[in-house]
C-alpha cells in the first residue's frame, strides 16, 4: 500500500490535494482501516500526505518555502552521493543509467509522460542508492518524491507538455553520464548542481486553483 502511494506520485498520477480517506483506501486495497492509518502516518512523516484534524489524510501540497527547501537540500546531498556513486560504479551500473535516459526519451517520444517522469526519478535514484550511504539513500527517495508534489503543484504546465522541455531533461542526464564514464567526479557535480537549478528555475509559484481527484481513478495501473 505505501509503495503503491509513493509509486502513484512519483509518476504523476496522484496530485497534491487529492483526499485519501480511510474508507475508500480501506476498499480500494480490500483491507481493514486499521491496516490503513499507520502507512497514512509514516507518508505524513515524509511530508507525502497531511493529516488534517476532522478532515482525514490528503496528499500533500508543498509551499513555496518547502519547495525551496527541497531542491537547496537535494544540492547539498546529490554531489556528495555522486561522487559516492562514481568511486564505485561498474559497467553494469553505467549501462543501467544509459539504458535508463535511452527508456526515458522513448517514452517521451511516444507521449507516454507519466512513464517518462518516473524514469526520471528514477535515473537520481538509482545513482543514490548504489552510493552505499544509507542514510542520504533514504533521504533522498523522499526528497524526489516530493520533488514530483512540488512539480505537480508548481511545475509550468505549458512548458512540462512541449516535447522539446521534456527532452532537455533526457539531454542533462546524458551530460552527466558522460561525466560519471570519464570519473571526471567536479564536472558531473557541476553538471548535477546545474541540473536540479534548471529543473526549480522552471517553477512557477503563482497561485492554482485547486482540484478534487478522486482516488480510485488515480491509483489504477
Amino acid at each position: 500500500m505505501y509503495q503503491r502511494i509513493v509509486e502513484s506520485v512519483l509518476d504523476h498520477r496522484l496530485p497534491p490535494g487529492t483526499r485519501l480517506t480511510e474508507d475508500k483506501l480501506s476498499s480500494l486495497f480490500g483491507v481493514s482501516r486499521t491496516r490503513i492509518k499507520p502507512i497514512l502516518v509514516r507518508l505524513a512523516n515524509e511530508k507525502i500526505v497531511t493529516l488534517t484534524h476532522n478532515r482525514g489524510a490528503s496528499v500533500s501540497n508543498p509551499s513555496r518555502q518547502e519547495s525551496i527547501e527541497v531542491f537547496e537540500t537535494r544540492r547539498l546531498i546529490e554531489p556528495v552521493l555522486l561522487k559516492r556513486f562514481m568511486e564505485r560504479a561498474q559497467a553494469e551500473d553505467i549501462a543501467y543509467l544509459s539504458n535508463n535516459i535511452s527508456h526515458d526519451r522513448q517514452a517521451q517520444e511516444q507521449g507516454d509522460r507519466h512513464r517518462a517522469i518516473g524514469l526520471t526519478g528514477e535515473f537520481h535514484l538509482y545513482i543514490a542508492s548504489h552510493a552505499q550511504h544509507d542514510t542520504l539513500n533514504r533521504l533522498m527517495h523522499e526528497l524526489v518524491t516530493r520533488t514530483c508534489l512540488i512539480l505537480m503543484a508548481w511545475g509550468s504546465k505549458d512548458k512540462v507538455l512541449r516535447k522539446e522541455h521534456a527532452a532537455c531533461g533526457c539531454q542533462e542526464h546524458r551530460q552527466l553520464l558522460d561525466a560519471i564514464r570519464l570519473r571526471d567526479v567536479k564536472i558531473a557535480q557541476e553538471l548535477m548542481v546545474a541540473h536540479l537549478h534548471t529543473i526549480e528555475s522552471q517553477l512557477n509559484f503563482s497561485p492554482v486553483t485547486e482540484n478534487e481527484f478522486e482516488i480510485e481513478q488515480l491509483l489504477q495501473d
